[in-house]
């Protein structure tokens, strides 16, 4: 677990959520992982607009926090690929609300 995530803990429970899942891109990241297994290169398609070193990042503090299951096959090249553990997993009410919210959210500011 991550020291933000850690020093979080000692304010409320919402801050150990935010600091977990808060980031660029981890929900969506999330979002994507609860469809099933994808490798580093899926994701960065999926989420155009995250550059590598940034989808890396995220993708190293979810691992961290255990939110994310990084494999690694031992192949020629080496296969990786990502996946939710079950703590992860326990997102997809949060994030399937949130989801939700936002397409509400989008179509009430459509000009």
């Amino acid at each position: 677990m991550r020291l933000p995530v850690r020093r979080a803990m000692e304010v409320c429970p919402v801050e150990v959520a935010v600091s977990a899942v808060g980031g660029t891109w981890k929900l969506t990241v999330i979002k994507h992982l609860l469809e099933g297994t994808r490798r580093f290169n899926e994701l960065g398609r999926l989420v155009p607009l995250a550059n590598t070193k940034t989808l890396t990042r995220q993708l190293r503090e979810l691992e961290e926090d255990g939110l994310v299951l990084r494999t690694v096959h031992p192949e020629v090249p080496p296969r990786v690929e990502y996946s939710l553990t079950d703590l992860g997993r326990s997102l997809q009410p949060i994030v399937e609300a949130m989801n939700e919210w936002g397409k509400d959210f989008e179509a009430r500011h459509a000009d």
